[in-house]
């Protein structure tokens, strides 16, 4: 039986250290603030929305632990993700990542765009385990925001 555990255990440790993981994330640049654009320089959207949702339980998100499909603004040209900080948000700090599966899934499903016009985000947070985040804590992210073309 001793045996048996310890066969069971090295494969459940092989198939732990031999499985894949994987982030696919998708970027778009915000418009260049030193460039002087008017609105005749783009064709833009309609408003889009998409949502995303996360739940965390004892500090994990176990639905993307193995996959993280995540989206970004690049900012003023740099290669670097940018911290959530510094998205043009008023009143309010995004901390959480959820907010950057919203923009993939605003992105994925919306292709062929160029850039992204002032995201704004709409967070729910909700703590059902004794109001303690820590043990259970579900987010929604709503996004909405305008997308943009280069025109030639």
């Amino acid at each position: 039986m001793k045996k048996v555990m310890t066969i069971f255990g090295a494969i459940i440790l092989a198939s732990v250290l031999f499985s894949s993981c994987t982030t696919v994330n998708k970027m778009m640049r915000e418009p260049n603030v030193r460039v002087e654009l008017t609105k005749n320089d783009f064709t833009l959207s309609e408003q889009f929305t998409a949502e995303a949702r996360s739940t965390i339980i004892v500090g994990i998100d176990w639905s993307r632990l193995f996959m993280k499909k995540t989206g970004t603004i690049n900012k003023d040209g740099g290669a670097a993700r940018i911290s959530l900080a510094s998205l043009p948000v008023i009143g309010n700090v995004l901390s959480d990542k959820t907010s950057n599966y919203a923009l993939y899934e605003l992105m994925n499903n919306n292709p062929g765009y160029d850039v992204i016009f002032y995201p704004q985000y709409e967070v729910q947070v909700s703590k059902p385990i004794l109001g303690i985040g820590f043990l259970m804590k579900k987010t929604t992210v709503k996004t909405t925001a305008k997308l943009g073309k280069l025109n030639n």
